[in-house]
């Protein structure tokens, strides 16, 4: 029987939390298709086009969402019969809307939520914006209060810093349109420390082969863009460049912003500063009363998450388990 163009599961969040690295682990995997684009965002609408959100670059990204939905369903018809099909947009876990849309058009589908520190996620999701241009506030901390600001002048939803990482309050709320037992929630750190065997339980989870991936591809970080007068001269270009990119197709762009990213900062692989244990602080006890209920909902322990320590960049943290691994399986005569 020809099955109906349609995903079977959805990698649903969060953004910069390693939802890319995890699609493109998947992507390898012979027993799944993956959606071209990666993130349609289509259960982010509701038959019509996004809002004409206001923030920098905005207009320009919104181009791509597919909200169609003869547009969305024939990216699955690629698919073998013996396939598992699925896409991987991060705000799917965020948006109330899609919780709704997704529990009534697709009864049977699986959910897979990635998770990270929420504190860390918030830092990622600036140093991105910032090392594109895109944010004009150059300090992390000033530009996460601002999120009230900004939400009130309709800047789209990758700009809530603090909000996106209440896993708790979204994973509450999912629950009520569906069954937890379809919903597999993995950690971050997982992806980073144990990428084989959490591939492995996320094939489990769908009910294909384990064993065939046994890495995950470095996520979507951005070189640091280091403060100075290179973003406050540039900065503006590349947000105008953003505002112009709304008239031209979404490739133009593509195409245009890695000379324009050339243009803030003369270092090609500049060092990226951690978050300092008492600003992070600051931050922490927001988050308290969501981590409880996030490890309520799951049965997972999430208590490390309010440590004031700084886990690191994706790579830095590799790193970290590169090196241990190495040190661990060293050669015998290397110790003699």
């Amino acid at each position: 029987m020809t099955r109906a163009p349609r995903p079977d599961f959805l990698v649903i969040g969060a953004p910069k939390a390693g939802t890319t690295a995890l699609h493109a682990a998947l992507a390898q995997h012979p027993d799944v298709f993956v959606s071209d684009p990666k993130e349609p965002k289509y259960w982010l609408c509701d038959g019509a086009p996004p809002p004409a959100w206001r923030g920098p670059g905005d207009k320009h990204s919104q181009q791509e969402w597919i909200w169609r939905a003869d547009r969305y369903f024939p990216l699955f018809e690629g698919a073998r019969p013996d396939q598992v099909r699925g896409e991987s947009t991060p705000f799917y876990l965020w948006s109330r809307g899609a919780h709704r849309r997704i529990a009534e058009d697709l009864p049977d589908v699986r959910l897979v939520a990635v998770v990270r520190d929420p504190i860390d996620r918030a830092y990622s999701n600036w140093m991105h914006l910032w090392s594109d241009g895109l944010e004009p506030e150059s300090d992390f901390i000033t530009a996460f209060g601002r999120e009230a600001e900004r939400v009130r002048a309709g800047w789209a939803p990758f700009w809530r810093y603090g909000e996106l990482g209440r896993y708790g309050e979204q994973l509450q709320h999912l629950h009520r349109h569906v069954d937890p037992q379809r919903i597999l929630v993995v950690r971050y750190r997982d992806l980073v420390d144990e990428p084989g065997a959490t591939v492995d339980r996320v094939s489990r989870f769908l009910g294909i082969r384990e064993g065939l991936v046994d890495s995950i591809p470095r996520d979507n970080s951005r070189s640091f863009v280091p403060p100075g007068w290179r973003p406050q001269v540039f900065g503006p270009l590349v947000r105008g460049g953003a505002r112009l990119g709304q008239f031209a197709p979404p490739e133009v762009w593509r195409r245009v912003h890695p000379w324009t990213i050339g243009l803030l900062s003369d270092r090609a692989e500049a060092a990226r500063p951690r978050l300092d244990a008492v600003r992070r602080q600051r931050l922490v006890d927001e988050y308290a009363d969501d981590i409880g209920l996030l490890s309520e909902l799951t049965g997972q322990d999430f208590e490390d998450w309010l440590s004031p320590e700084s886990r690191g960049s994706y790579a830095e943290r590799s790193a970290t388990v590169t090196a241990t691994v190495t040190a661990t399986v060293t050669p015998i005569s290397a110790r003699t």
